[in-house]
C-alpha cells in the first residue's frame, strides 16, 4: 500500500506519544501547587525558545524554498506563529513578575535550552521534510500541555485572560498549519525524500528533550534543579 502523509503523521504521532509521567510540572500546575516563581521561571525560558526557535524555523523555511518548496509554507507558518507566541509571553511574565529587568539578570537552565539547540540543529542539518515530520509529532504533547496549563491558569491563580493568551494560542487547532505539515510530508514521499527512522529519530529526541524543559521546572519546587539540569 502506497505511504500517505495523513497515515504516515497519525503514525509518528501515536509512536512518538510522550510517557505520562513525562511533564511533571503539568500537574503540579493543574492543582494549583506550583509555586509563582517556577510560573515566573517558566516565562523567562519561554523567551529564549521561542527567540531561538524563531530563528530556526526561519532558517527552515529558507533552506526548504530552496531545496523542498512544499516544506517551507510549514516553516513560515511556525516563524509566524513565534513572533505571536512572542508578543503574547509578555503579560504572562508580567502577571507572574518576571518583568524586562529580572529577565536581564536570568540565568538560562541547561534543561530547559536543550530542546531550541537540538530545533536549531534540525535546522541546520536536518531534511526539511523530516523536519516537518518530527516537529508535527512534538507539537501534538505541546498543544495538550497548554490547553491544561491555560486551565489552571484560570481558575487556580486567576490570570486574566490577557495572561493566559500565550498558552491559549498553542491550545487552539490549527488546520491550516496540518494542512501545511500534509502538504509537506506527501510531497517528501513522493519525492522518496523521507528518511522515515531518521524523522522518528528527531522527533524521540525532541520529545525527550521537552519532558528535560518540564522535569527541570518541575523540579524547582522539590530543589533539585541542579541534578534535573545536567
Amino acid at each position: 500500500m502506497t505511504r500517505t502523509a495523513v497515515r504516515l503523521l497519525e503514525s509518528t504521532t501515536a509512536k512518538l506519544a510522550p510517557a505520562p509521567d513525562a511533564n511533571p510540572l503539568l500537574p503540579l500546575i493543574a492543582s494549583g501547587t506550583a509555586g509563582l516563581h517556577t510560573l515566573a521561571t517558566l516565562a523567562m525560558e519561554q523567551r529564549l525558545v521561542i527567540a531561538a526557535d524563531l530563528r530556526s524555523f526561519r532558517h527552515l523555511a529558507e533552506r526548504s524554498a530552496a531545496e523542498e518548496p512544499a516544506s517551507a509554507p510549514f516553516f513560515e507558518m511556525l516563524a509566524e506563529g513565534e513572533a505571536v507566541a512572542a508578543e503574547r509571553l509578555e503579560a504572562y511574565a508580567e502577571a507572574c513578575g518576571a518583568d524586562a529587568d529580572r529577565a536581564r539578570t536570568y540565568e538560562p537552565l541547561p534543561g530547559c535550552q536543550a530542546y531550541p539547540s537540538y530545533v536549531a540543529r534540525l535546522a541546520l542539518t536536518a531534511s526539511p521534510a523530516d523536519a516537518v515530520l518530527a516537529l508535527s509529532a512534538n507539537f501534538a504533547s505541546w498543544g495538550g500541555y497548554c490547553a491544561t496549563i491555560a486551565k489552571a491558569l484560570r481558575h487556580h491563580y486567576a490570570f486574566t485572560d490577557e495572561a493566559r493568551a500565550f498558552f491559549d494560542f498553542f491550545a487552539e487547532p490549527s488546520p491550516e498549519l496540518e494542512e501545511t505539515a500534509r502538504t509537506a510530508v506527501q510531497a517528501g514521499l513522493d519525492a522518496e525524500r523521507i528518511n522515515e527512522n531518521l524523522a522518528y529519530g528527531h522527533g524521540r529526541l525532541l520529545q525527550r528533550y521537552e519532558s528535560m524543559f518540564w522535569t527541570t521546572l518541575g523540579a524547582l519546587d522539590t530543589g533539585a534543579v541542579g541534578s534535573a539540569s545536567l
